[in-house]
């Protein structure tokens, strides 16, 4: 174990590297490891600082370590934000030149670097297993390291090769850190990397300062253009399933006055990565994209996350929704959520799976498109049940950031009757009718094919007259939830009565259906436990003009934002109002290089403003 000595050091480095003055009790545990030359599996929720538990041991002995990251953009914003901050660090990918990768590899041979940042496939290479041999780095550093894992949500097979490394430096440590990972990823790493004698360290997965909403699909658009109206001029990623579907979404929010824009694989690589550079250094606040725009985006401020539909396991929807609030400030997670979303994926993996050779989708797929379901139907607390999903308990019974917990869905209260109505008329069209079909009966439509078909004359026509059609297809996804309905497979399903639909016709079990609470919702982020906290006392027009100082800055040297400065470091400038640097040093997240290179500035534009 580190002495006194080496502990003092490590938290002055914390201080001159990085500008703060503490570490969290996870992140002090796994320095320690790795200083022990032990290995380890690290656990920590987005936002808990795992990056640093890697970074700063690298600082504190001589030689480097390598860091195994999947993304070229990751590794291009780690690289940024480790040299804005004074640590010498290179990455090696193939988005550089040869002479750039040259350079990099021969400051890795020199030792003027501590950090080398590089994919799985490239180190694998002859090139650089002979220069590993050669320079013998103190550890091997796996991030993302769920990507091992078959049960992890994004299993990446080559990441399964890095342990043919271990004969190439027998005495490296090995590290392994992930965000979300279960009891069962979690073995499943060790055992692929066979780590020895390892250090687990798992953190509270659990996020306060985000708040899950889950709500009905009532009016999609409706819903989101809200979101995003409670977060303008913020860093808002809207997640859609198709790539038509980002082009249409963005498209329609651009027709109301939102800037935005779509990102998706089939867009060629310039036109993606001028939409992330924009986001990232806050020129553009929304992006509605496919999952492709996940694990690479390093924004540390984003304030809102939708999913336009349901993801397929919760640690998809865990991993996407980190995006959010990374920066510990408070952040909004909306998952628009319909049965019909649990039958797309169905249809996406079988074929997925039959074009694989599989007959059928695999059984953990399935199980864990099934806890997802359940975890968007149920009305009981979202961080709750997400910390139940990793083994973890919550502290409190309610959380004060949900949609649950802070009242923003109302139980209908007719919903026995709802139901009665809706099951009859499945019933009298014979169970051989879509949604949108038995919708129009309920409605009392006078389509040419209600008519024809003489669906018109049925007792149960225009029952529901008065209902919006939005309002009656998330009714209908709740009583499938119910197990009253139930939809046929295909990219035409019909509903059908199932045999718990009589019990709900005779009012025998308790029908709970739920509808948004819209006035509470839109009030919502007021309510939330972190954000007064996370504003008081902030002079907000001090805070947007240093926004906008660092938007400039990022511009002109063409890092992200949160290189210069992360949001809580400028809440804190607007807060306290430095007028020295001396006084600037001691705003947390303001170390001596970042002070050198962007104290004077930022202290003008604060002292302009008194």
């Amino acid at each position: 174990m580190p002495n006194d000595a080496t502990l003092d050091s490590v938290h002055d480095a914390l201080r001159a590297y990085w500008g703060y003055e503490t570490l969290r009790p996870m992140q002090e545990s796994a320095i320690r490891a790795s200083l022990d030359g032990r290995d380890s599996l690290v656990v920590l929720p987005t936002g808990g600082g795992k990056s640093l538990c890697y970074q700063l041991p690298a600082l504190m002995r001589d030689g480097y370590d390598v860091v195994v990251s999947p993304l070229i953009s990751l590794m291009k914003d780690q690289v940024d934000g480790l040299i804005a901050s004074g640590v010498p660090a290179v990455a090696v990918h193939s988005g550089m030149s040869p002479e750039e990768q040259d350079a990099a590899l021969h400051a890795v041979e020199s030792g003027d670097v501590r950090l080398l940042f590089s994919a799985p496939e490239r180190l694998l290479t002859s090139k650089m297993r002979s220069l590993l041999a050669r320079t013998k780095p103190n550890a091997i550093v796996i991030d993302e390291a769920h990507c091992i894992s078959h049960w992890g949500h994004d299993f990446r097979p080559e990441y399964r090769r890095l342990t043919d490394l271990k004969s190439v430096v027998p005495d490296a440590a090995w590290h392994a850190f992930t965000a979300t990972a279960t009891a069962q990823v979690r073995d499943d790493i060790a055992q692929q990397l066979g780590l020895r004698d390892a250090v687990t360290l798992v953190g509270d997965c659990d996020r306060p300062n985000l708040i899950y909403r889950v709500l009905p699909r009532v009016d999609a658009r409706g819903q989101l253009l809200e979101a995003v109206n409670r977060h303008e001029h913020e860093a808002v990623i809207v997640y859609c399933l198709s790539r038509n579907d980002t082009e249409k979404t963005a498209g329609w929010l651009k027709a109301r006055g939102v800037e935005a824009a779509a990102y998706h694989a089939g867009l060629s690589p310039n036109v993606r990565q001028r939409v992330q550079d924009r986001f990232m250094q806050e020129r553009l606040q929304v992006v509605c994209a496919t999952v492709a725009f996940g694990m690479g985006v390093d924004r540390s401020n984003v304030r809102c996350v939708v999913h336009m539909a349901m993801p397929k396991s919760i640690e998809h929807y865990q991993q996407e929704a980190g995006r959010a609030g990374r920066d510990s400030l408070e952040a909004e997670c909306l998952l628009l959520y319909s049965s019909a979303d649990v039958l797309s994926w169905r249809r996406l993996m079988t074929r997925s799976a039959q074009e694989a050779g599989e007959e059928s989708m695999p059984e953990h797929q399935s199980e864990l498109l099934e806890r997802m379901r359940r975890f968007c139907s149920s009305m009981r607390c979202r961080h709750a049940q997400l910390a139940e999903y990793f083994d973890q308990t919550l502290d409190q019974e309610r959380c004060g950031a949900c949609d649950v917990c802070l009242g923003e869905s109302v139980a209908v209260e007719d919903a026995p009757v709802i139901a009665q109505k809706i099951l009859s008329a499945v019933a009298r069209l014979n169970s051989s009718f879509g949604a949108a079909h038995v919708i129009d009966v309920l409605k009392g439509s006078r389509k040419e094919k209600l008519t024809r078909y003489g669906h018109d004359r049925l007792s149960v026509y225009g029952l529901m007259k008065g209902e919006a059609v939005p309002v009656l297809h998330s009714y209908i996804d709740q009583l499938c939830d119910l197990g009253a309905l139930e939809r046929t497979p295909g990219d035409r399903p019909v509903l059908r009565l199932t045999g718990e639909s009589s019990r709900f016709l005779k009012g025998e079990p308790e029908t709970v259906l739920r509808r948004p609470n819209v006035a509470e919702t839109r009030s919502g982020r007021e309510r939330s436990r972190h954000a007064e906290a996370d504003w008081e006392g902030v002079d907000r027009e001090l805070f947007e003009k240093l926004r906008e100082l660092r938007a400039e800055i990022a511009q002109e040297r063409e890092v992200p934002a949160y290189v210069v400065f992360g949001d809580a470091t400028l809440r804190e400038m607007a807060r306290r109002k430095p007028a020295t640097l001396g006084e600037m040093l001691e705003v947390k997240g303001i170390g001596n290089a970042k002070l050198q290179q962007f104290g004077e500035i930022f202290l003008e534009r604060i002292i302009r403003d008194r």
